[in-house]
């Protein structure tokens, strides 16, 4: 077949202009891990995680410009806890995690509290400026738990664009979606806006919950020079999020979470120059 004749879109189609007007909207580094606790490990935490039932409480947030804690916009159950093994899973491919979402700050510790989502569970758009000192440098991480088949649905994480338009960074309307799927872990920057959206639970049964590990990592203090290293899309993160950022530091977590170090990385876990693991 002859090749098609290409055609000129001419000016009364679309007319010139002088003034540049889109508005970019970026995307959220994230970064996934399948099996990251492995079938032994994941069972025994969920059983874990079901036994506790009595010790769960309402998950609570914090109004960025009162202080005041509430539960607006938010249901779940939470309880905070500390695990060794877990913050040494997160140390050894901390990373390989930072190369892959172009993270560079040094990452120093911890807050990590188990979730459970049932029917009409959620958790409305938000950042996690409330959990860190330092969100431009800042990581979120789910960690997913559930029995299998199944027992609840929705229940997905929402992670939402930025958009600059005239040098100024705002939440988005579009997004990606991460299935809560058993076993995986998903990290994100703590300032990416991002919701949990309502999930079902038919069975009304605790141990068909949606469950997770949800950690906030950070450096021990903020970083208060510019980092001339630190690639577009986290400070266009960072300045979408200003607006969520308490304006008072809190005593403590607002789901009563402590800080807890990390420890150093076992093996490396670096991407070498042809892509694997060295």
């Amino acid at each position: 077949m002859e090749p098609a004749t290409p055609m000129e879109i001419g000016p009364r189609v679309l007319p010139p202009s002088d003034r540049w007007s889109p508005a970019l909207a970026l995307p959220a580094p994230v970064c996934r891990f399948e099996n990251f606790l492995g079938a032994e490990r994941a069972a025994a935490l969920l059983e874990y995680a079901i036994a506790r039932e009595e010790d769960f409480r309402a998950g609570t947030v914090l109004d960025p410009l009162t202080g005041q804690v509430s539960r607006k916009g938010r249901d779940s159950l939470v309880l905070p806890v500390t695990s060794e093994v877990f913050s040494a899973h997160l140390a050894d491919c901390l990373p390989l995690v930072q190369e892959v979402l172009g993270h560079r700050a040094v990452l120093a510790q911890s807050l990590t509290v188990l979730t459970a989502h049932g029917e009409g569970g959620h958790f409305g758009i938000h950042t996690d400026a409330s959990r860190v000192r330092d969100v431009s440098t800042a990581l979120s991480a789910v960690y997913y738990l559930h029995r299998t088949p199944r027992g609840f649905g929705g229940g997905q994480l929402r992670l939402y664009d930025t958009v600059v338009d005239d040098g100024r960074a705002r939440p988005g309307e579009s997004y990606r979606t991460i299935e809560p799927e058993h076993d995986t872990i998903v990290f994100f920057p703590a300032g990416a806006f991002h919701e949990v959206v309502p999930s079902t639970c038919p069975s009304g049964w605790f141990s068909d919950h949606r469950f997770t590990l949800t950690t906030w990592i950070s450096g021990g203090e903020p970083v208060m020079a510019p980092d001339a290293h630190r690639p577009d899309v986290w400070r266009w993160l960072a300045d979408a999020a200003e607006g969520t950022r308490p304006l008072h530091d809190a005593a403590q977590d607002h789901d009563g979470a402590r800080p807890v170090a990390l420890p150093p990385p076992g093996p490396d876990t670096r991407l070498g120059p042809s892509g694997h693991r060295t």
